[in-house]
């Protein structure tokens, strides 16, 4: 495979390269809470300050240190075996931003429905009931970052809200 070489703040590396940090990439910041991933802090610095903020009125007196807020997320996020670990909601206790499973379908939550996802971008817009029980793609304390009033980026295909 090809490594590309990407540049930030002046220094050039190549991506992907074997035992080293690894780069991921999302449809859109949503997405890339779904499966659990804060903002970078240097990057997006700016983004990741306020995620902080908002960790801070979720988890008060923790502390707000990188690796410990990626070892909650961690935890949140791998089940036993590996896999994907599900949490359990109310439909009407998600914020704006939260990604839910239904079978094989991910689905985001935005005003009140719900937007199919794909790696391409959001699809059909449908309803669903207040009291449903949904399964969580977004780990626990993340929803709880988005309930305190973190904006994460949305991909344009989203539609008009």
């Amino acid at each position: 495979m090809d490594r590309l070489p990407v540049a930030f703040k002046g220094r050039r590396r190549e991506l992907l390269r074997p035992g080293r940090f690894t780069e991921l990439f999302f449809l859109d910041e949503a997405t890339a809470l779904a499966a659990g991933h804060r903002p970078c802090a240097e990057c997006r610095r700016e983004d990741f300050l306020r995620f902080r903020q908002a960790w801070a009125g979720v988890h008060p007196g923790d502390s707000l240190k990188v690796d410990d807020i990626d070892r909650t997320l961690q935890a949140e996020r791998i089940g036993s075996g590996g896999r994907k670990r599900l949490h359990q909601a109310r439909f009407t206790d998600l914020p704006d931003g939260s990604m839910v499973a239904e079978g094989d379908q991910a689905w985001m939550v935005l005003g009140g429905s719900l937007l199919a996802w794909s790696p391409f971008g959001y699809g059909r817009r449908r309803e669903m009931p207040g009291s449903t029980t949904v399964s969580l793609l977004t780990p626990p304390s993340i929803i709880g970052v988005l309930r305190a009033g973190y904006e994460p980026g949305i991909h344009a295909s989203r539609g008009v809200d």
